[in-house]
């Protein structure tokens, strides 16, 4: 087994460091020099690996993003697709509530949304499009209609549930698949 480099020792470590900081002060309340202090680095290691505090945000964003292996493997078993979505939004709605601050980050992008997921790197867009798919071809979800468009609705009214939940502080796993069955039976087959 090869060590990591010391520049990908120290960006994992500032990445554990910020998400600590962010789930006990908020991402408001947390600082670089917090950072790199909980990382047991400089504060222009930080600044050198990363241009700012939104960058490790992003970052961690993208990280639990990118954790969508076994979500995959259950698709390409071909599982239950109305399963799967509330698998995947349940989860979903467990890492936000856990991780308020970097969750209202993630549901308030500052881009426009577009209906084609980012190309670069995984996505929770992409996972709910390929979903969708999936759904399409088991028969259950309307084939009449582009499932990058019907993931962006969905995405759409999660998210919106999704930030009240948050300014409400709790939202119930009933309430999640409550969520899913309007929204499913709206894009469902006919």
């Amino acid at each position: 087994m090869t060590t990591p480099k010391r520049t990908e020792r120290s960006r994992s470590l500032i990445l554990d460091a910020a998400d600590l900081a962010f789930r006990e002060m908020g991402f408001a309340n947390t600082s670089v020099e917090e950072i790199a202090t909980r990382a047991g680095l400089t504060r222009k290691t930080v600044y050198n690996l990363f241009s700012s505090k939104e960058e490790i945000a992003l970052r961690l964003i993208a990280r639990v993003e990118a954790g969508d292996a076994a979500y995959r493997a259950r698709m390409a078993a071909n599982e239950d697709v109305f399963v799967m979505l509330e698998t995947v939004f349940l989860d979903s709605a467990g890492w936000c509530l856990a991780n308020p601050s970097l969750a209202r980050l993630a549901l308030a992008p500052a881009e426009r949304p577009s209906l084609q997921p980012p190309p670069d790197r995984p996505s929770f867009q992409r996972l709910v499009r390929d979903l969708l798919v999936l759904g399409q071809r088991q028969g259950v979800i309307r084939r009449d209609d582009d499932a990058n468009f019907m993931a962006l609705v969905l995405l759409g009214i999660y998210g919106q549930a999704m930030l009240s939940a948050l300014s409400a502080g709790s939202f119930s796993e009933d309430e999640i698949r409550h969520l899913i069955r309007i929204v499913v039976e709206g894009i469902g087959k006919r």
